[in-house]
């Protein structure tokens, strides 16, 4: 994995990383995450990867990701599916 860009984000916490990956097949999220935590230093769980993209026949993909300087920071700032709110206590 070749870091291309990366940009600093201290209003949400986190850093914004563009790279590219060369593989056989299209990267699975989980697979990305798991280098781009080894690439930073951080937990799995503070990547959000936003995008992987490829051309056909083609075995570069474009990498969008976020890094988030915590867990907390990342849960504030995603957005959740629908459907999936946050539980939240009975008042």
């Amino acid at each position: 994995m070749k870091i291309i860009n990366q940009k600093e984000n201290h209003l949400f916490g986190r850093k914004e990383v563009y790279a590219e990956l060369q593989v056989e097949t299209t990267p699975k999220k989980q697979d990305v995450e798991k280098l781009i935590s080894e690439k930073f230093g951080v937990p799995g769980e503070n990547i959000e990867v936003k995008k992987i993209s490829g051309k056909f026949g083609s075995k570069n993909f474009g990498i969008t990701a976020f890094v988030y300087d915590s867990k907390k920071l990342k849960e504030e700032v995603e957005s959740r599916p629908k459907g999936k709110a946050a539980a939240t206590p009975a008042a």
